[in-house]
């Protein structure tokens, strides 16, 4: 009966999915369509759920045979741990965002159009997680791709919205070609592109596993193939809500959570992504305390959550990385929204030194966005703490690598430095905007899935963390201070950063900044791979192409080679003609010699 009721239900949140884009081949159909039946299809997906937690009930389904090649392809779909988990999370937070890109795009002639791209958004990202071969997950890891590029480009017209769009294709295409290389090496090694046949085997050497990882980095904006995530804040702020908590950005790390067992017996390739994360997560940290939109800083935010994450992959726990992907997923799209709120509010100003004093004008988007700050920086009981703080205890406690630890916990100190000064410029002191059209927060569909969002980030990590707790359990006794690193390093971020802010509130003399540094410039990232690395080649194409070439061809093997032959010889030629009639009779008598020599050899032959 269990059985029975997991997989119907299932189906029907599917059904429910699928059924306004079928309805859309006969006719446009009303955003709260789509609205209806997430949220419909929210509240069918916590029934599977609660089944697992009770039974612990899993399936894998396999239906059709697609491809009949050295081996079978078929469709098949997989409901486990990570899937029952993950999609009730996954469609709650699309109901929000839906709901919000209501109101928020009112004004856009295109609405039902988003609104349909949005769903399917989700719904590549549904047929990823619950893909059991690898062929079908990189259909929805391609349509995922696809997706994204465009909505980030939504709004065409603007120039910095395509280049957005297309920085983000070109990186995830270079993550891409990773996952193609695994994909070809299992095919060619291990005979199969099926999951669970994976796992059998008992070792899996470095080369395709690098190829997993550099497919994570491209997908969740890793060190090195970073700078798309903040460049996709062009597109409209729904986007990047969704973009950050469930769908996009957390494809390359559940790739990882989902293949895990592979990197079980490579050490290395546990290290190399112990230390991606830990340089991610250092790295992007520092990138948001120094920018000034709102939303990059948020999406800074992300990458260093991201960066976490790799570093509980590389600690070898899946679980605690899943958990995380869980729970940043509620207050990272409850952060996004509510800054959407404020810069739709102030006249689509982004600056966060051109805001402040909302508390007032914006009460439940100031008290959400506050909330949201609180549980990113780890405070106790809210939904960040408990997956945050697991991941630095485990890495407390492990043999690893001191370096790791070290910059994690200078990143999570100065998570709680740029969460207060998203607080500091945004909410506090006077406003110092130039709005004039102050938008009270009347509309339900600007503040409901705030509030629900709000919710969620306070119950959210409890809940897991009663229910799914991560099967490869750390140390449970260890000192008082490795107990509470987080909290104190959090703490001491905190006050540093309010130490800080006497810079802004008080009439001191400060010295001149420079304004182009490393961090402002995003480690020149942007610069160096866009403008440095394309001059160079089209210089040295230029220099190949044509200067090598009327080199080799002109002057080196060429007419010009012959010319000056010629010019030579004439000139050595000429210094002989010197008018002295000693050298014309030594010459001429010289010839005259050597020619009746040699006719008198030849006549004795």
């Amino acid at each position: 009966m269990q059985t029975l009721l997991f997989h119907s239900t299932l189906f029907i949140t599917m059904t429910l999915l699928l059924t306004p884009l079928t309805m859309t081949l006969m006719s446009p159909q009303k955003t709260n369509i789509y609205i209806m039946t997430t949220k419909m299809a929210c509240l069918t997906s916590l029934t599977p759920m609660l089944i697992f937690l009770n039974t612990g009930l899993e399936s894998t389904t396999m239906n059709i045979n697609w491809l009949n090649t050295c081996f079978n392809i078929k469709a098949s779909f997989m409901f486990d741990q990570y899937t029952t988990m993950f999609l009730p999370t996954a469609l709650f937070i699309t109901w929000a965002i839906l709901e919000f890109a209501n109101w928020y795009m009112a004004t856009d002639v295109n609405l039902k159009q988003f609104t349909k791209y949005l769903t399917m958004f989700l719904i590549s990202m549904v047929l990823l997680i619950t893909s059991n071969n690898l062929f079908q997950l990189f259909l929805g890891w391609e349509a995922v791709g696809i997706m994204s590029f465009l909505l980030i480009g939504w709004w065409f017209s603007r120039s910095n919205a395509n280049t957005s769009a297309l920085q983000a294709v070109i990186f995830n295409r270079t993550g891409d070609i990773g996952l193609i290389m695994a994909l070809a090496w299992f095919s060619m090694n291990f005979n199969t592109w099926d999951i669970q046949q994976l796992f059998t085997h008992n070792t899996t050497p470095l080369p395709p596993l690098l190829g997993l990882i550099l497919a994570a980095m491209g997908k969740s904006a890793q060190f090195g193939l970073h700078p798309w995530l903040p460049a996709a804040m062009e597109g409209p702020t729904p986007v990047s809500a969704l973009l950050h908590s469930s769908t996009m950005v957390v494809a390359g790390i559940f790739l990882l959570i989902r293949l895990n067992p592979l990197f079980n017996a490579n050490h290395q390739a546990s290290t190399i992504c112990l230390c991606l994360g830990a340089t991610t997560t250092m790295f992007t940290a520092i990138c948001a305390l120094t920018q000034n939109d709102l939303k990059k800083i948020i999406a800074f935010s992300t990458s260093s959550q991201l960066g976490l994450m790799m570093v509980a992959i590389g600690l070898k726990q899946p679980e605690l990385a899943f958990f995380h992907i869980m729970t940043h997923a509620f207050f990272k799209a409850m952060l996004f929204l509510c800054s959407g709120s404020i810069i739709h509010s102030l006249s689509n100003e982004q600056d966060i030194r051109k805001m402040g004093g909302t508390q007032k004008t914006l009460p439940i988007t100031t008290t959400c966005m506050t909330l949201g700050s609180l549980a990113l920086t780890g405070t106790p009981f809210l939904a960040g703490f408990y997956s945050k703080d697991m991941i630095i205890e485990t890495i407390n406690t492990s043999n690893t690598n001191a370096w790791a630890l070290t910059t994690t916990l200078i990143a999570t100190s100065l998570t709680a430095a740029y969460s207060l000064r998203i607080i500091f410029y945004v909410q506090m002191n006077s406003p110092r905007h130039t709005s004039t059209t102050q938008l009270l927060e009347i509309n339900k569909n600007q503040t409901n899935p705030l509030i629900r969002l709000a919710f969620g980030s306070m119950i959210a990590g409890l809940l897991i963390t009663t229910t799914m707790m991560p099967k490869k359990l750390t140390t449970m006794t260890m000192p008082t201070p490795t107990k509470l690193a987080a909290l104190l390093v959090t703490l001491l971020g905190l006050l540093v950063a309010l130490e800080l802010t006497k810079k802004t509130t008080l009439l001191i003399t400060t010295n001149k900044t420079q304004h182009i540094v490393l961090t402002s410039q995003l480690g020149f990232f942007n610069s160096l791979l866009h403008r440095k690395m394309t001059k160079n080649t089209l210089n040295t194409g230029n220099k190949i192409a044509l200067q090598l070439n009327d080199l080799m061809w002109y002057e080196k093997l060429g007419p010009k080679m012959m010319s000056k032959i010629n010019i030579d010889l004439t000139n050595k030629m000429s210094l002989l003609q010197k008018g002295i009639i000693k050298t014309y009779l030594t010459t001429f008598t010289t010839l005259v010699i050597l020619l009746l020599v040699l006719t008198k050899t030849y006549t004795t032959r």
